[in-house]
């Protein structure tokens, strides 16, 4: 395979779909960048019907679903899930669902939090840096 080609699920993960659920034509070969391109460009219907009905990739399922990749495995699911399957659970709710979901807003809420703090902390290194930089040339 040349660095101008992809294999099939690297394909399949750039145009977020599942790789099986993709035509075999799409699976059996190497996909060119210029291949790729024209996908993205101008999406075959098998193409728009996946993207639309599904069975979408586990990382676009946890994100349907407001939950994580681990969430999904707390949760026992360990397949790709179809549109409607999403629409189904995100309007039953289920406990565990809904625990999930909370806990990824609270896990989100301290990543920004931590970034934030990262931020400031790089923020006043940088000016002292710069103050004592100053300081030196005066």
């Amino acid at each position: 395979m040349s660095s101008q080609s992809m294999k099939p699920a690297t394909a399949a993960k750039k145009l977020d779909v599942y790789l099986p659920a993709t035509p075999a034509d799409f699976r059996e070969g190497p996909i060119t960048r210029s291949e790729l391109a024209a996908l993205q460009a101008d999406p075959p219907q098998w193409l728009r019907d996946l993207r639309a009905d599904g069975p979408h990739p586990k990382n676009l399922v946890a994100g349907k679903l407001g939950i994580s990749n681990s969430g999904l495995i707390r949760g026992e699911i360990t397949e790709a899930l179809t549109t409607a399957q999403i629409d189904a659970l995100l309007e039953e709710m289920p406990e565990w669902l809904a625990a999930e979901r909370k806990l990824h807003v609270e896990v989100l809420r301290e990543e920004r939090r931590v970034r934030s703090l990262h931020g400031d902390r790089r923020r006043a290194r940088e000016q002292a840096e710069a103050d004592a930089q100053a300081d030196t040339t005066e």
